[in-house]
């Protein structure tokens, strides 16, 4: 009895140190909130524009994306 509740103690321990390996799932980067001109820096879920202005969602400033700051190079 001892034996199976020590099995059951160090499976039980074990799992949180399994699942904490999983690396996340990709993020999908083809929304606007990441392709558009400018960006909310959250980057939340239907944002972005070819303007500048505020995040409709959570009200920050937008800000120029990356992938078009540096006018057609990337660092």
């Amino acid at each position: 009895m001892k034996f199976l509740s020590l099995i059951l103690v160090l499976t039980t321990l074990s799992i949180p140190a399994i699942t904490a390996c999983r690396k996340p799932p990709p993020i999908d980067k083809s929304g606007k909130e990441y392709s558009s001109k400018y960006i909310c820096p959250m980057h939340c879920k239907g944002s972005g524009s070819d303007t500048t202005g505020t995040c409709p969602v959570c009200g920050m400033d937008y800000v120029p994306s990356a992938d078009t700051s540096h006018e057609g190079h990337k660092h």
